[in-house]
């Protein structure tokens, strides 16, 4: 069993612990969590029964792989702090946006094995959608992280220079699905209906819709024009849509988030 070190304890490294522990891939006795948060680490090792480290060169240095689950901006100093326990046998996992698996290598002064990973927040539900980019890493070693992250929902390999692009259409995307059924819910209040009910129905609706596209066999065109009566209510809707230019402001919406992950690449 792989021994596995995380380099913070925020979300998304819960999210995979909880996966790694559910899915029995690994125990509390073979993951090692560093934050530099004191009550942060204290919480994850005793509600998950982790190893704690004083500091992100330990947990390194006792782990095969490297979970990096700190924000962009910090990874200079996190790198830096892992130079002397990186060796080429060591596995790094990246999950920042922008972050290249080059700079890495740079910053760390060693050609190691990595995965450059883009996950979302449903990771936390076992719901997740990932995306991962491998560089260097034996086929062994590639599935057990791999694994990491397909306990947790659906999972893709892409090239790395699709990292960026993809972050518009996991890793950020859950943000507009919450803004599409916030408007849902509001008009549905507005409109005198409970809360409460309009969330279930939104919510049941989107997982309906979801399954339709991944179980249905037809493309969205399709399962668009089967819900659209010639002359019907769902035609009216969507009418109101294209004159708002519902579609063409998603598209550029998802460049936006794509250019914005360009600019803070490194």
């Amino acid at each position: 069993m792989k021994k596995i070190g995380f380099i913070g304890a925020g979300n998304m490294a819960t999210a995979i612990i909880n996966g790694l522990l559910r899915s029995g891939s690994a125990d509390g006795e073979h993951i090692t969590v560093f934050d530099v948060i004191p009550e942060k680490l204290a919480l994850i090792a005793g509600e998950k029964g982790v190893q704690s480290a004083p500091d992100a060169k330990t947990a390194a240095e006792l782990s095969d792989i490297v979970v990096l689950a700190v924000k962009p901006q910090n990874y200079a100093e996190v790198l830096e702090s892992l130079r002397p326990a990186v060796t080429t046998e060591k596995v790094i996992v990246t999950i920042a946006a922008g972050i290249s698996t080059d700079y890495i290598a740079k910053t760390l002064g060693v050609d190691c094995p990595m995965v450059r990973v883009m996950p979302n927040t449903p990771l936390l539900l076992g719901k997740g959608a990932t995306a991962l980019s491998r560089r260097n890493i034996s086929d062994d070693d590639f599935k057990c992280v791999y694994d990491m992250f397909a306990n947790g929902g659906e999972t893709v390999i892409l090239d790395e220079s699709k990292m960026n692009s993809v972050i518009a259409v996991n890793g950020s995307s859950p943000a507009y699905v919450y803004l599409f059924a916030k408007a849902m819910v509001d008009y549905a209040v507005k409109e005198g209906i409970d809360e409460n009910d309009a969330l279930k129905l939104v919510c049941a609706t989107l997982k309906g819709s979801a399954e339709m596209l991944e179980k249905s066999g037809d493309t969205p065109d399709v399962l668009i024009k089967k819900v659209s009566s010639p002359g019907g209510t769902t035609l009216k809707a969507l009418e109101k849509l294209d004159e708002k230019d519902f579609y063409n402001s998603v598209i550029e919406a998802m460049d936006a988030c794509t250019k914005r992950a360009d600019e803070l690449a490194l």
